[in-house]
């Protein structure tokens, strides 16, 4: 169904039309390789960190998906906050994440939160990058912050959400016959939506794809999305090929040795004691917060900083700093999965650096790198003035929207079509591809009417409250002289707005012209 894993990696690099975002994920994921991802398309680019097989970072010239930006568009930070501590950031040369956590605009708990939503939507955004290309690269530069996204979860949610309909269509073919059920002993960590769970509940019962659709009641593109992302995760297939991974798990269950159970003393029932020890600290907001706090600034450390000990440290102070930082972030101290799986990390991160340090070649060779680090940044360190210059390289949708609209308006449909389409390209919003589709039929009237109508209703589709989206689909179906669709559009831009009366005189004009 799918080429393997070490098939696709092979390859090292390549264009997304033929070889999908998904499947490139699914196969580094299944061979947990540690290496950059790197991606290009017309002026957009990212780069992937992945760590194991699991992306861990993502940097992009993308403005809006910058942290600060993130946040501001969420809610979590308004924009004058944003552009001061945006500011603060770059003449003290500080990270912005750490200077919103200093100045209490935002808690490192919520900041982890968020750093993980930025990533997903970062990746999730490559989904519709269909034409681009791709590199693989074996360099790995650590991430700053220790954020981590589930490979199987993200496939799933951006073929079902996000990938274009025709990208899945070309990749997934089969012919009607072939029957479909659940992959035995697949455990792929998902969370599976209601329709998800309705559907992996339907291929019990090994259906054909057209069954599929009659016992979900789902239409053609709901059905073919997930399963798609299903079969590629390998959590269902083609029914031969769950026949054979059931007889192989079934000779390997029946070729391992069966231990014979020795049974135990009982022993006498002792009551249960008392509660005992620390209690957990999951509703300490501040313990909370100093946990992840330490867990994402973790990685970018090296052992003297993670210890908080000087370069000349003796073995005693070395071994009482790594007892007290194991003693506050003790896993044992939080109660949450995610928290103290947060705390195991930072315990054996605290213990690796315990170890080189205690070593006398390893502590020598890491004293050499801090000194040839220092050197390093004394020479090569970029000036405020470079950085601000690298911040505005980045491309901003914004920008390009405004442009757009300057030159629809003095009558350049072609140079405000062109800046549209850069304004979508950068963030497919539904306000930017109404607009676009509208300059898109202003530029050839007699050519364009069809497409610019079908691309306003499926804007409208996504997004019903748009009163733009309903004026530019009455203006296109009056153009295309549908009347009775003009008339309907021009009445729930109206519902939309009230305020604006030109509504109300293009639809009297049109019963007058009815």
């Amino acid at each position: 169904m799918f080429p393997t894993p070490s098939q696709v990696l092979r390859q090292r690099e390549g264009v997304l039309a033929d070889t999908p975002f998904p499947l490139l994920l699914h196969a580094l994921m299944a061979e947990e390789r540690t290496c950059t991802l790197e991606l290009k398309v017309r002026q957009r680019e990212k780069r992937i960190v992945f760590e194991d097989g699991a992306p861990v970072a993502c940097q992009s010239n993308l403005l809006h998906e910058t942290l600060g930006k993130y946040l501001v568009e969420k809610g979590k930070l308004t924009e004058t906050d944003y552009q001061k501590a945006l500011a603060e950031s770059i003449s003290a040369e500080v990270p912005l994440s750490g200077l919103l956590v200093q100045k209490g605009l935002i808690s490192p708990f919520d900041l982890y939160k968020q750093l993980q939503a930025n990533l997903a939507h970062k990746l999730l955004d490559c989904f519709r990058w269909v034409d681009a290309k791709y590199r693989l690269i074996a360099d790995v530069e650590p991430p700053d912050a220790s954020v981590r996204t589930n490979t199987g979860q993200l496939i799933l949610t951006g073929v079902a959400n996000v990938m274009p309909f025709d990208a899945v269509a070309t990749h997934f073919t089969f012919t009607d016959e072939r029957r479909f059920g659940q992959m035995p002993g697949t455990e792929a960590g998902l969370k599976l939506s209601s329709k998800d769970a309705r559907l992996f509940q339907a291929l019990r019962l090994r259906p054909t794809f057209s069954e599929l659709m009659e016992r979900t009641g789902f239409d053609t593109e709901v059905v073919l999305r997930r399963l798609y992302a299903l079969c590629l995760l390998e959590v269902a297939g083609f029914v031969e090929d769950v026949d054979a991974k059931a007889a192989r798990l079934s000779a390997e269950r029946a070729a391992a040795p069966v231990a014979t159970p020795v049974p135990e003393p009982v022993a006498p029932p002792v009551a249960a004691p008392a509660p005992q020890g620390t209690p957990f600290s999951d509703e300490d907001e501040a313990a909370r917060n100093a946990l992840v706090s330490a867990f994402m600034s973790h990685r970018s450390k090296d052992p003297f900083t993670l210890l908080d000990v000087p370069e000349d440290v003796q073995p005693v102070p070395l071994r009482k700093a790594f007892l007290a930082l194991a003693d506050r972030f003790a896993p044992l101290r939080f109660h949450t999965p995610e928290l103290r799986e947060k705390a195991e990390v930072l315990l054996a991160a605290h213990a690796k650096a315990f170890g080189a340090l205690s070593d006398a070649e390893q502590n020598l060779l890491w004293r050499k790198r801090r000194a040839a680090h220092r050197e390093k940044d004394r020479g090569t360190r970029p000036t405020t003035a470079e950085q601000f210059r690298i911040r505005t390289d980045l491309l901003d949708a914004t920008t390009q929207f405004d442009e757009a609209k300057r030159r629809l308006a003095a009558r350049n449909h072609a140079g405000a079509f062109e800046y549209f389409e850069y304004a979508c390209d950068i963030d497919p919003k539904p306000l930017y591809q109404a607009w676009r589709a509208y300059a898109r039929y202003l530029m050839k009237p007699e050519a364009h009417g069809r497409l610019a109508q079908q691309e306003l209703q499926e804007v409208l589709r996504q997004e019903p409250a748009l009163e733009e989206g309903w004026a530019f689909l009455g203006e296109v179906a009056q153009g295309e002289g549908q009347w009775s669709q003009a008339e309907d559009a021009f009445r729930k831009a109206f519902k939309l707005n009230p305020k604006n009366r030109r509504y109300v005189e293009l639809i009297q004009e049109i019963v007058r012209r009815r």
